[in-house]
């Protein structure tokens, strides 16, 4: 052996355990640092383990069945998708439409009807309900009143049923414009109608009549199952729903609300559910507000006190509420796993005996979630706030007992140990911060230079964004540590930085558990994954030999790796098609950055530190940093990280035809002007169409009129329209915008009444389905009375808003106002009153035609005609 190729002993630290290095290898007391490819050999196994294993079962879907399995008493999935062609045929559904009064309603009669020619007559009996639904109620600040709104019921009854429990499944056949909801919510509607043509069918028995609602108005700012709940004969009996809706198209169904707080609701779910996809994170994420949808799920909790499940389509959001929202993206073993699903909920739900009488049952939150689609884990949330503190309070002690074992077994005083430790600690968080800081910093940085969303397409770029920065910020701190301090061997420091990773994990779900959320949970199963491993390695020797306590380490890791990052896969494949309808004022890339952090530390936080082992462990840094500066690269500076992509990753663009025209006190004009008002979706707003080059000459915001004017003086559509009002955009044009009608607004009658400081204004109003009403005062005006509801007067501040629609009933609206006015001076000036009025139906006039066709193909534009009439009286 020639001097080159000698090996240099060293004494051994540890009893038993002989150590060396090549000559000119790095040397530390002690210890041999394994191979340079073993790091990069960690980070490769653990990214294949992910693209192997973890995406392939996220997307997994069953076998979707034929009719040739019909005899079986199973959901057939074929029957379904046959259903789905004729729904989407029929296009859009907009409430008001032929499409979804007449032809979706007519189609829906007869698929019922047909399912009730084959229904077990001897068991079952089968009620089709057409309801008309009229009322009003309070919303988002807002008053939402419907008028001849429609609601296909359906009634299944066992013959030899005495409950008076129904359970009830809901779903929406209406759409938004431009959309032929396929997706949202025709996946759920003909998998309802596949269920109960299923169980009507079959002589599988149960105990609680099944009612089937099919609602026509939920986009609608969710008025038809209110319009249920409120009114509706069968409706007092409901005392648990399962409801169903969409954010997406084509995947698993994600359970995301249950409840409110009964527990045995989720024991349902794992009796009845067949392809388990839940957790609670997804519930109090939904219930933050942060996404940026509703359901009706929501109404009946509030208008009618059920407790339930709710469901909903969530992956591919990104042709949700767009043209793109067909059967195409929709594959038929999609169906087959919502349909497997629903069958088994329906079947467990009406069969439950905690509905005879739900106030005898256990009330409390639940902790949930499935593992990996393969298993569902639940338990109360008082067991999971005792688990969450045993947890962490074990790891504090097995590390602890374990600092007092390095200390022995390596000659050193403990306190110099404990020292040690303390010091490790304040470097793991740091560690932690920079994980977290380095991508936000990154979301900072490109959303500054206007490149925010350059993931929205292609969603590989999170990796290099904010997955990479992550672990660097996490690694970087004790690589700079392990090459100053040498007080024990290097395999005894790699332990410590383990451990006061560990630690800061420990500290953060005891705060956060203390805080109250349910999604500590999280936290605590990645912890008892290396309280495990750390106890076996007390108990035997191996935390004494070297390397030797990483082997039982890396094997246990792959439970939270997978878990952990299934789990925020998740939230990043449904979140991310929602940032490209979050709003110009919000920074998306913080939230994706921030939730991509947090995964990226629970799934690799104590495999990324074993690189330290390496004696050339700074090239997976580097490799780190040089992947992140490519990613960055890429997404400002190439077509990769341009967000938006034809018919996949569309850019929204919501706008309206407008022609507004204010009439003074006197009757006179002041005002008649046309153009485009549009309400930008997502961070990125115009820029795309103007480096499009799509002529909007003469573009302005709206910060001058939302001051000066009544609701900006703009038909402002629905809720979201005026909660966005400010960052609207105006575009105006010479030609008036061309509208189907006009509203009229007719004044009936003005009475000062005798003796009193009051005046009352009774009006007639003809407008279009889709209708606004904004009231407001003046100064010394009150409004003390009107015919719409009485409460919304004493929660809200002027301007008043009334949301009105109506579906089969275009009856004109009569209303009356009475107002207050303390000098009794009614000849003056008192209220303005804003007549929104939308045509939803019409495409609008050749040069808005023409405006819509100039849209770049990565977009999509929704928008239609409006009018907006401002009054004063």
């Amino acid at each position: 052996m020639g001097d080159k190729d000698k090996l240099i002993l060293d004494e051994p630290v540890e009893e038993g355990v002989k150590t060396y290095s090549k000559k000119h290898g790095k040397k530390h007391k002690g210890y041999l640092q394994v191979p340079w490819y073993f790091a990069g050999g960690i980070v490769l196994f653990w990214g294949l383990l992910f693209v192997g294993v973890v995406k392939p079962l996220f997307y997994r879907l069953p076998e979707p069945l034929t009719v040739e399995d019909a005899s079986k008493g199973v959901f057939i999935a074929e029957r379904a998708r046959a259903n789905l062609y004729d729904f989407q045929a029929i296009g859009t559904k907009v409430v008001g439409s032929d499409g979804n009064e007449h032809k979706t309603v007519e189609f829906l009669l007869k698929e019922l009807n047909l399912i009730k020619d084959n229904i077990q007559e001897d068991l079952f009996d089968m009620e089709i309900d057409l309801q008309h639904a009229y009322g009003a109620y309070v919303k988002w600040n807002l008053v939402n009143m419907y008028q001849g709104i429609q609601n296909v019921v359906v009634k299944l009854t066992p013959k030899a049923s005495t409950s008076e429990n129904y359970i009830l499944v809901n779903s929406h056949f209406d759409s938004q414009p431009t959309s032929p909801s396929t997706g949202d919510d025709g996946h759920m509607v003909v998998s309802i109608l596949e269920v109960l043509r299923v169980i009507s069918s079959s002589r599988v028995p149960f105990e609680h009549p099944i009612i089937f609602l099919i609602n026509g108005s939920e986009e609608n700012s969710l008025q038809a199952s209110h319009g249920f709940i409120a009114y509706h004969k069968w409706a007092k009996n409901c005392k648990a729903v399962i409801n169903l809706d969409a954010a997406g198209s084509g995947g698993r169904e994600l359970m995301f609300q249950s409840g409110p707080n009964y527990p045995w609701l989720v024991k349902i779910y794992k009796e009845g559910a067949k392809h388990y996809f839940s957790t609670t994170m997804a519930e109090e994420i939904f219930q933050t507000g942060l996404v940026p949808s509703y359901t009706d799920f929501d109404i009946f909790v509030e208008y009618g006190n059920l407790i339930g499940l709710d469901i909903g389509q969530c992956i591919n959001g990104f042709v949700y509420h767009t043209k793109y929202d067909r059967i195409d993206v929709i594959p038929t073993a999609a169906l087959q796993n919502t349909g497997d699903n629903l069958l088994g909920l329906v079947r467990t739900l009406s069969n439950a005996t905690e509905l005879r009488d739900i106030s005898a049952n256990p009330t409390g939150n639940t902790i949930f979630f499935d593992v990996l689609g393969l298993y569902l884990i639940s338990y109360s949330a008082d067991v999971g706030v005792k688990l969450n503190y045993a947890v962490a309070a074990a790891t504090i002690i097995l590390i602890y007992l374990s600092v007092l074992r390095i200390a022995e077994k390596s000659n050193v005083d403990s306190e110099q140990i404990q020292s040690n430790f303390i010091l490790v600690l304040v470097v793991q968080i740091i560690a932690f911060v920079l994980a977290v800081a380095l991508p936000l910093l990154v979301a900072y940085g490109l959303d500054k230079y206007g490149l925010s969303l350059s993931y929205f397409a292609t969603p590989s770029l999170l990796v290099g964004l904010y997955v990479c920065p992550s672990l660097l910020g996490l690694t970087l701190p004790s690589y700079i540590y392990l090459k100053l301090k040498n007080t024990v061997s290097f395999a005894q420091q790699v332990q410590l930085i383990l451990h006061g990773h560990a630690a800061v994990v420990a500290i953060l779900c005891i705060a956060i558990n203390y805080y109250g959320l349910r999604t500590t949970y999280v936290i605590t199963w990645t912890l008892v994954f290396y309280v495990i491993p750390l106890a076996f390695n007390l108990i035997t020797t191996l935390h004494d030999r070297g390397y030797s306590w990483t082997g039982i380490l890396k094997v246990i890791q792959v439970a939270p790796f997978m878990y952990n990052s299934y789990l925020f896969y998740c939230f990043i494949v449904i979140l991310t098609p929602m940032m490209g309808r979050f709003g110009v004022d919000t920074n998306p890339d913080l939230y994706i950055g921030g939730l991509t952090a947090l995964g990226a530390i629970l799934s690799m936080g104590f495999l990324i530190l074993l690189v330290n082992m390496s004696r050339r462990s700074g090239l997976v840094l580097f490799g780190l940093l040089a992947v992140a500066a490519a990613s960055v690269y890429i997404a400002s500076s190439t077509d990769i990280g341009f967000p938006y992509r034809p018919k996949t990753n569309v850019q929204r663009v919501p706008y309206l035809q407008v022609r507004r025209v204010f009439y003074e006190y006197d009757g006179t004009v002041s005002k008649d002007e046309s153009g485009y008002l549009f309400n930008f979706q997502d961070r990125r707003g115009v820029t795309p169409l103007l480096e499009s080059n799509v002529d909007l000459t003469g573009l302005v915001n709206m910060t001058s009129d939302c001051a000066k004017y009544m609701m900006c003086g703009m038909p402002l559509y629905d809720h979201r329209w005026v909660e966005a009002m400010e960052y609207t955009m105006w575009l105006p044009r010479k030609n008036p915008v061309w509208t189907p009608a006009e509203p009229i607004l007719t004044l009936l009658n003005k009475t000062i009444q005798a003796d009193s400081n009051t005046v009352r204004f009774e009006f007639e109003l003809q407008s279009p389905d889709h209708t606004s009403i904004f009231i407001q005062p003046y100064e010394d005006v009150t409004v003390s009375s009107w015919s719409f509801l009485a409460e919304y007067l004493t929660t809200n501040s002027p301007p008043y808003h009334i949301y009105y629609s109506f579906g089969i009933d275009d009856t004109p609206l009569r209303f009356y106002i009475e107002l207050k006015k303390l000098n009794r001076d009614f000849t003056v000036p008192l209220f303005q009153l804003g007549v929104s009025a939308q045509y939803m139906h019409v495409d609008g006039d050749e040069e808005a035609i023409r405006m819509a066709k100039s849209i770049p193909d990565y977009a999509v534009s929704i928008q239609w005609p409006a009018m907006y009439k401002k009054y004063i009286f």
